[in-house]
């Protein structure tokens, strides 16, 4: 990786890798920089081509011929709107500018928006270099603007930094509401910045004593000119022989007082009066500890004063540095008793240069959109022990990448979350669980083979597929290493994120739809059984059907992947742990819902013959039903585009269905979303006014990823119905089950129901 050479050669291989560092830029557009004491950051607007899989419905009205295929596939061209932002150190400016003049083919750019101390300094220079005219924009307003466009749009944003746990960072829930919020920014000096809402905010309060003042008053005492190397110098010292201790005045703690023994009395108090030569690394950590108690006293008295409780850090005092975070953590803890907490934010780095871009692309409305990370372009948190790699260090001060893809949709919470400041998708965190890390991480990188087959398998006729399937899997490879020794990279690390981020890659590389074909397949094949399997169940009774309708969901989602060999276990065992799905069904017997939300999983037998009568039944009762499905693919999982045409053929079969779609009792809707996961926090804005406007009572979410690996914790305003078959070993045995258990919960929030029910998986006996 040409960015891991050192950097005396950083000049040269600069050039070398154009499409892994400033990529698109033959495409951009719109320009911003940040340029701080010592690195700049450069952002830019970009559109980015790539395919996606369009499926169309034939016009079965000339032919019918029994062998045509429902719908045909289609790869076509779209435009993605992409923000690239990436971070090096001042020493590459000229470099990085004369490679953007050299390969910048839009002509239209006029102005470059600027923030930051240097932004003066290097005025001239980018005007020579760049032809643009340099914009200056203030400062304070830049940082705020960055800060609430993260905090909205990258989950896991916002984390705690705990030092000594298995998991140095714990990252927080994206708030809906990320107002008010406290942010200390340690540059030089101290601001702090009262933020009520997207445009108003006011600096509260400041201090002299910041970053510069640990530099400066470093150097003189160590001699050391370098920032970082002073860190190093800290991270290795022993305040408590410059520093008085309480216990050095009182011999102990001073009780009355509720001063414990070590605590530090006087910063530098020894000094005074010892007559010995102090080492540099113990006056570093001495120093460290002042600075940062002074400033988290200050945090403190500000945040009381104001009456709040986020207070997020930034600034070039902090970039990720542990010794640094650990004594901000352990100043507010201490001076708070744990009421407040310190949070650091991962993109910390770039607010400035956010905020100026958002500055100079307002005409587009940046803030009417909702933003994804783009995992397969960012470079993610690096590991901030300085200790630990010098050369992880090194390189993360040279280059490091954000990117954020533009939702065609606005994300919010889907209404009936019954806590959303404390709902969380994922049910294991695996930057937490070593064991389950390895686990999954090892399980993925088994299945790479069969993910690069598949996508080639899918591109039959274009003969650079093969090479393309070969990127993907070095992209992906690489990816997983990262996460491997860097869990946080990107937050928290769960299941959805590696299947999001093989999604991302995938894409990267123009495989948008790997499955298509075999969705294809199944759902032609599946679609000749359904008036057949309807007509057996009319022929039950209530009982029975509910037992066969209950029956049919699972096998049906039993079909992921298109294993065939559950159905032989389908076979072998009839009774399949449905005995307790079908106790729990009583909850049904009750008057009809008003409205279902049904979130559905895979194409095939498990839509066509397990969801669609399912509904079918629900719509029989008296029940609107309103099925959510991908907005674009992911896995087989059936796509909204899919769903349309396969709901228009069965409403050409099934009188039910028919007059429930004419009468609007049966809704399609997507979800916003294109992962096997679900993050409920993050729907379409208009599935979520359906939902309202509808008064949804009932959420059905289905299969393994919206069930289990998401959502199996969650809770909601409303009845709720999680059901999936586990078919991962290492899972069942997790949740207490076995391979192929049952997951079939029916829960009714707390304050619906007289007795509590909880509601464990039902595994076969």
């Amino acid at each position: 990786d040409s960015k891991c050479r050192s950097s005396h050669s950083m000049d040269k291989s600069i050039t070398l890798p154009p499409n892994e560092i400033f990529r698109n830029l033959e495409n951009a557009k719109r320009f911003a920089i940040d340029i701080g004491g010592s690195l700049t950051k450069l952002a830019y607007y970009s559109t980015v081509q790539h395919k996606v899989a369009k499926v169309r419905s034939f016009d079965h009205t000339a032919k019918d011929t029994e062998d045509d295929p429902l719908y045909e596939i289609s790869m076509q061209e779209e435009i993605l709107a992409r923000l690239h932002f990436i971070k090096f150190e001042n020493a590459y400016i000229e470099t990085c500018l004369d490679f953007i003049k050299d390969h910048l083919v839009n002509t239209d750019t006029k102005v470059i928006k600027a923030t930051g101390g240097g932004a003066h300094k290097f005025k001239d220079l980018i005007e020579k270099k760049l032809k643009l005219r340099v914009d200056k924009e203030d400062e304070m307003t830049c940082l705020i603007k960055g800060c609430n466009f993260v905090l909205r749009n990258i989950p896991h944003e916002a984390f705690v930094y705990v030092k000594h746990a298995d998991s140095e960072f714990r990252f927080q829930n994206t708030h809906p509401d990320i107002f008010p919020y406290l942010l200390i920014n340690i540059g030089s000096g101290v601001s702090i910045i009262k933020v009520e809402s997207e445009d108003t905010f006011e600096r509260v309060g400041g201090s002299s004593i910041g970053g510069g003042t640990f530099w400066g008053l470093g150097a003189l005492l160590t001699k050391t000119k370098r920032f970082d190397e002073l860190l190093q110098l800290a991270s290795k010292g022993q305040h408590t022989s410059v520093d008085m201790l309480v216990k050095d005045i009182y011999g102990g703690s001073y009780v009355s007082l509720g001063l414990t023994g070590d605590l530090i009395a006087s910063s530098f108090g020894k000094s005074a009066t010892a007559d010995k030569e102090f080492s540099k690394e113990d006056m570093a950590k001495s120093l460290l500890h002042m600075i940062s108690n002074d400033i988290g006293q200050l945090a403190c008295l500000y945040a009381r004063l104001h009456n709040l409780t986020r207070v997020y850090f930034g600034g070039f005092f902090i970039r990720g540095h542990p010794v640094t975070m650990h004594t901000i953590t352990y100043s507010i803890n201490f001076f708070t008793k744990g009421e407040v907490q310190a949070l650091f934010l991962r993109h910390e780095g770039y607010l400035g240069t956010i905020g100026a871009f958002l500055k100079g692309a307002e005409e587009d409305n940046p803030n009417q959109y909702s933003w994804g990370e783009n995992y397969a372009g960012s470079s993610g948190l690096m590991s901030t022990s300085p200790d630990l790699n010098p050369m992880q260090r090194a390189r993360s001060g040279t280059f490091d990448m954000l990117e954020m893809d533009r939702l065609e949709r606005q994300l919010v919470n889907l209404p009936l979350l019954q806590d959303p400041s404390s709902y969380i998708p994922d049910t294991v965190d695996l930057s937490e669980d070593a064991l389950a890390r390895e686990y999954w991480l090892y399980c993925f990188e088994e299945a790479l083979d069969g993910v690069v087959k598949r996508a080639v398998a899918s591109q039959p006729d274009l003969p650079e597929a093969a090479e393309r399937a070969e990127k993907f899997r070095h992209k992906y490879l690489h990816k997983l290493q990262t996460l491997r020794h860097q869990p946080f990279a990107y937050g928290s690390l769960t299941v959805r994120s590696l299947l999001d981020t093989r999604e991302h890659c995938l894409n990267e590389f123009n495989f948008p739809d790997p499955y298509s074909k075999i969705k294809q397949r199944e759902n032609d094949m599946a679609l000749k059984y359904f008036q057949k399997a309807v007509k057996s169940l009319e022929e039950l009774s209530w009982e029975q059907r509910q037992f066969a309708l209950v029956r049919g969901l699972l096998a049906g989602n039993v079909f992921d992947w298109g294993a065939k060999a559950v159905s032989d276990v389908l076979e072998s065992d009839p009774e399949f742990g449905f005995e307790q799905a079908k106790r729990q069904l009583e909850g049904m017997k009750g008057p009809p819902h008003k409205c279902a939300l049904f979130f559905v999983d895979n194409s095939g037998i498990d839509i066509i013959l397990g969801v669609f009568p399912f509904v079918r039944e629900l719509l029989c009762r008296g029940t609107e039903v309103v099925l959510a499905s991908n907005s674009s693919p992911a896995l087989n999982d059936v796509t909204n585009n899919e769903l349309q045409i396969l709901t228009e053929r069965i409403a050409a079969m099934d009188p039910v269905i028919q007059s429930a779609v004419k009468e609007d009792r049966l809704t399609l809707v997507q979800s916003g979303s294109s992962s096997p996961c679900l993050d409920l926090s993050r729907l379409d804005k208009v599935l979520a006014g359906v939902v309202r406007e509808r008064h949804t009572d009932l959420v059905i979410i289905e299969g393994m990823g919206r069930a289990i690996h998401t959502n199996y914790y969650a809770l909601l305003s409303c009845e709720s119905l999680k059901m999936a078959v586990i078919k991962n070993s290492w899972l069942a045995d997790r949740l207490g089950g076995k391979l192929f258990s049952v997951v079939f919960k029916y829960e009714v929030p707390l304050d619906k129901k007289n007795t509590t029910l909880d509601h464990v998986p039902v595994t076969p006996s």
